[in-house]
């Protein structure tokens, strides 16, 4: 059985394989509206796009860390992730 790690992202626990992206984890908790990250100063809705850190649309607030890169940080246990949603 793969290794899973524990974190919460907008109050919510979400278990999920050793090894993913905070990026990876909010698509995973993600409803039917899609994963948000943030949402612009317009206040349009942001997310994931290049993967690879250089547009930093899935930027997020960390263990109170905010602008923090979703898809260049992986996950750890008890880790806190708060997005755009809460």
């Amino acid at each position: 059985m793969a290794e899973t790690i524990t974190l919460e992202i907008d109050a919510r626990t979400l278990s999920v394989p050793a090894g993913s992206t905070v990026a990876a984890a909010i698509a995973r908790a993600s409803d039917n509206a899609g994963v948000l990250t943030r949402r612009s100063v317009g206040g349009a809705v942001r997310g994931p796009l290049c993967g690879m850190g250089i547009c930093q649309e899935c930027r997020v607030t960390i263990d109170g860390r905010p602008h923090r890169l979703a898809c260049q940080t992986l996950c750890t246990p008890g880790m806190v992730v708060i997005t755009a949603r809460s």
